[in-house]
C-alpha cells in the first residue's frame, strides 16, 4: 500500500510525495475450531501484501493437508534440533504435539515490507507477543462454544476424545482476547473477513511504518 499526497512547491508546480508502507508481523490466534485457518485463506487472497506463515508441527498430516502448505510437518527429532539452534521464533507443546513459528522466514518478510500472517493457538499466541512486542495480535472469537463444537465436530480431523479436550480448554483460551490489540468476532464470515482486512489497512496507514519513496 503506497500513501500519494500532492502539494505546491513556492514556484507554483506540483510536487508528489510518495510513501510505502513497511512490513509487520500479524498473529492470529483463538481456540481450535474459531476459524483463524478460513480468514487467514480469504486475507492473503484479498491483499497481495499478506503472506502467510507456515507453521513446523510433530501432529500427524491431516487428509487433505499438504506438506508446507498449511503445515511443514517434521519429526519430534528434527523439531527438538531446530528449536536447540534457536531456528524457532516460538514454540509450544498443545494437545500433546509440537508446534513452532520458523523465525527466519518471518524476519525475511517482514524485512522485505509484507505483512507476515500467523495462525497460531492461544498458548503460541502469548509467545509470539513476548518475542515481538511490535506484532499486531488479533483473537478470532467464535460466536459460542457450541459453534465451536459444531466447527470441530463438522471437520471430522480429531477424534472424540480430542475434540471434548479442546472443547474443555476452549473457556480458558476465550478469556485471553483483552490481551490482544484486536478483536474479531467471527460469527458471519463475509463480516470478520472485512473487519481483519480493515485491521491490516489501518495498520499499513500507520505513519511510523510509513517509508518515503
Amino acid at each position: 500500500m503506497a500513501a500519494r499526497r500532492a502539494s505546491p512547491d513556492t514556484t507554483g508546480s506540483t510536487q508528489s510525495f510518495h510513501f510505502t508502507s513497511g512490513g509487520f508481523l500479524l498473529v492470529l490466534s483463538g481456540p481450535s475450531g474459531a476459524g483463524k485457518g478460513t480468514l487467514v485463506e480469504r486475507l492473503v487472497s484479498l491483499r497481495p501484501e499478506c503472506l502467510f506463515s507456515v507453521s513446523a508441527t510433530t501432529r500427524p498430516q491431516r487428509v487433505g493437508e499438504v506438506n508446507g502448505v498449511q503445515y511443514e510437518f517434521v519429526s519430534r527429532e528434527d523439531f527438538e534440533r531446530r528449536r536447540s539452534a534457536g531456528q524457532f521464533l516460538e514454540w509450544a507443546e498443545v494437545h500433546g504435539h509440537f508446534y513452532a513459528t520458523p523465525a527466519k522466514f518471518v524476519d525475511e518478510g517482514v524485512r522485505a515490507g509484507r505483512v507476515v500472517v500467523l495462525d497460531v493457538d492461544v498458548q503460541g499466541g502469548a509467545s509470539v507477543r513476548r518475542a515481538r512486542p511490535d506484532a499486531v495480535s488479533v483473537f478470532i472469537h467464535p460466536p459460542s462454544i457450541e459453534a465451536l463444537r459444531a466447527r470441530l465436530m463438522a471437520r471430522n480431523t480429531d477424534p472424540p476424545e480430542v475434540v471434548e479436550r479442546r472443547l474443555r480448554n476452549a473457556p480458558a483460551e476465550l478469556e485471553q482476547y483483552r490481551e490482544y490489540d484486536y478483536l474479531v468476532m467471527n460469527d458471519e464470515l463475509e463480516r470478520a473477513v472485512a473487519d481483519l482486512v480493515a485491521i491490516v489497512d489501518t495498520e499499513r496507514a500507520r505513519v511510523r511504518r510509513l517509508r518515503p519513496d
